[in-house]
């Protein structure tokens, strides 16, 4: 059965390229994907087969049909779910440093979607199709922290809804290089897929618009420990931000400096580099209105043991 999406054009994306628009706006299909949907004449605007040189303009209707994939087996796997928060409509989990959200090429196995079919067999919402029962939002493999997950159909929507209007409160930690001058500020900067590098975002004036406001949580010197909010969700938006004032994450292996200076390993001495292996990156809030009954939720983690200490190293090294 063919999948069907649904998208409006905000202003802020009026005047765009229709293909580079929805590379942005659907960061799980690649450009030539898109370029093929195009082609077969499965993306229809206001009505009418769209064309990819065409510009879109503030509130128009974009219809995808995206046809059944190729057969994907999601084997269910018992794999430890650290569970916050359940009711029956939605979960809260706390993703691990290391695992992938969902089964993509290269990644069909030890997934959250892996472990949650095991542990929540037939309770998931089939929006996404198989191979992402549940999921409506993603972090990064390499990223920690809290995730919603969803059980029905209508918790989905409900929650998918808050998304597009940018109404969740997630707030990340982080340890960045260097010593910000100020002791917060905001990056306002649209980000859209790299030309250079499709694994990368980029700042570039035809992304998504996208706003991260951070503030200092603790100086050591060579290093910082900050709070970034997030005011809209895009991907890598945090690490492409904090890249482009030049304090890029730790231990990020896209946007990172790539490699340690002696200076910087002495503050970090004592501490393995197996724990500052991928972007120090941690989902430590999330906040959001309930999407059937309203209530406000509010969810908070503490810190993952390699971050903690990383921060004590960084403390006791501090200059």
């Amino acid at each position: 059965m063919d999948e069907i999406l649904n998208v409006r054009v905000e202003k802020e994306d009026a005047g765009s390229r229709l293909d580079k628009f929805l590379a942005g706006e659907l960061p799980d299909l690649s450009r030539s994907r898109i370029q093929k949907l195009l082609e077969q004449g499965n993306i229809r605007r206001n009505g009418q087969t769209a064309k990819n040189s065409e510009k879109v303009a503030e509130g128009d209707r974009l219809l995808i049909t995206l046809p059944p994939p190729e057969p994907l087996s999601v084997e269910p796997e018992d794999l430890p779910i650290s569970v916050v928060y359940e009711d029956e409509d939605l979960l809260v989990v706390n993703k691990p440093r290391g695992m992938v959200v969902h089964p993509a090429p290269g990644h069909y196995s030890g997934t959250l979607v892996n472990g949650l079919l095991y542990h929540f067999a037939g309770q998931l919402s089939g929006i996404n199709g198989v191979a992402r029962p549940g999921i409506v939002h993603r972090i990064d493999k390499d990223t920690a922290g809290l995730l919603v997950v969803c059980k029905t159909d209508r918790a989905h929507q409900g929650m998918a809804d808050r998304l597009k209007v940018h109404d969740i409160e997630r707030v990340y930690h982080a340890v960045v290089y260097g010593n910000p001058k100020e002791e917060q500020g905001t990056v306002n900067a649209p980000i859209g897929r790299s030309d250079q590098d499709r694994k990368k975002m980029a700042i570039r004036p035809d992304g998504r618009r996208a706003v991260t406001h951070w503030r200092v949580l603790e100086r050591f010197g060579a290093f910082t420990y900050i709070e970034a909010q997030l005011e809209t969700g895009r991907t890598h938006q945090i690490r492409v931000h904090m890249k482009s004032i030049r304090h890029p994450l730790l231990g990020d292996p896209l946007y990172g400096p790539g490699g340690l200076s002696g200076e910087d390993r002495a503050f970090l001495r004592g501490v393995s580099q197996e724990d500052y292996g991928g972007q120090v990156l941690v989902a430590k809030v999330l906040g959001f209105d309930h999407p059937v009954t309203g209530e406000r939720m509010h969810f908070e983690i503490d810190l993952p043991d390699y971050f903690e200490r990383i921060l004590a190293a960084l403390r006791k090294n501090r200059r």
